[in-house]
């Protein structure tokens, strides 16, 4: 019997539009009548959650969700935080100078000053929006070697991304946790942040399995908790590479995907 079901949020659990479809949001409901946990494991901070969780009633003290990447994760009622693995405002300047070298744009998320960049990019104000925060401009430079930062990323279009990605030293694959999470994203965190580590540590500290746990997701920074899961799941649009690591493979995000699963492998 499965206990929890982790699932991705773009391409995942919400269609195109952003929307969660009303099969799905009825497969949910039902699922947690069941006892099964269903959390939210997202890129996203949570503030860029929290409309999703409202809608889909997960706001109590007995509900968790997965943001950053799993870098944290916090008791959404409570919003006790179970876990949280940073970086430091060194690794962000680092970053930042071999970004400048291969000609990408970036920005990063301070504990204390949420989303910060240099300048306003396209995706950069592409990550404001979506997630209702707000943006600091500030000279990755005028941070303190500790500062606390969550996770720094490379942002731009995927042709000038993908060349770009390819540049990076191998040495930074050693140091961090690095993951292309959408084709205009590579998120870079703590080497122990991944939504794998994350949704383990979750399982473990709710008494639960790895063969009791379904994870859904449909990109690369789906791979570690789909790696984890005693069930992973890939979206039927998910990368070619997700699909090759999944236990099922099921319908898209616009044809109720993860309705599917909950159906086939909780519900029945």
């Amino acid at each position: 019997m499965y206990k929890l079901i982790a699932l991705d949020m773009d391409g995942t659990l919400l269609r195109g539009d952003g929307s969660i479809s009303e099969r799905t949001k009825s497969a949910i409901k039902e699922a947690r009548k069941q006892g099964v946990k269903v959390v939210l494991a997202s890129g996203r901070p949570l503030e860029g959650l929290e409309r999703y969780l409202e809608e889909l009633e997960l706001t109590t003290p007995e509900d968790y969700a997965l943001s950053y990447n799993g870098a944290v994760i916090k008791n959404v009622g409570t919003r006790e935080t179970i876990c949280s693995q940073l970086i430091s405002g060194k690794d962000v300047q680092d970053v930042y100078a071999i970004s400048q070298q291969i000609g990408v744009n970036t920005h990063a998320f301070s504990t204390e000053l949420g989303l910060i960049s240099p300048k306003v990019s396209h995706y950069t104000a592409h990550e404001r929006d979506i997630n209702g925060i707000s943006l600091t401009l500030i000279d990755y430079n005028e941070l303190s070697a500790d500062h606390p930062i969550v996770k720094v990323m490379m942002v731009d279009e995927p042709e000038i991304l993908s060349p770009g990605v390819e540049q990076i030293p191998a040495e930074y694959y050693e140091r961090f946790t690095v993951v292309r999470s959408a084709p205009f994203f590579l998120e870079i965190l703590n080497k122990n942040s991944n939504k794998g580590n994350g949704v383990s540590m979750l399982a473990d500290y709710l008494g639960i399995k790895p063969e009791e746990v379904i994870c859904v997701g449909d990109a690369g920074n789906d791979v570690h908790m789909l790696e984890y899961a005693g069930l992973s799941v890939a979206m039927g649009n998910a990368f070619d590479e997700i699909k090759a690591i999944a236990d099922y493979v099921t319908h898209t995000n616009e044809d109720d995907g993860v309705a599917h699963v909950i159906e086939k492998f909780i519900l029945s």
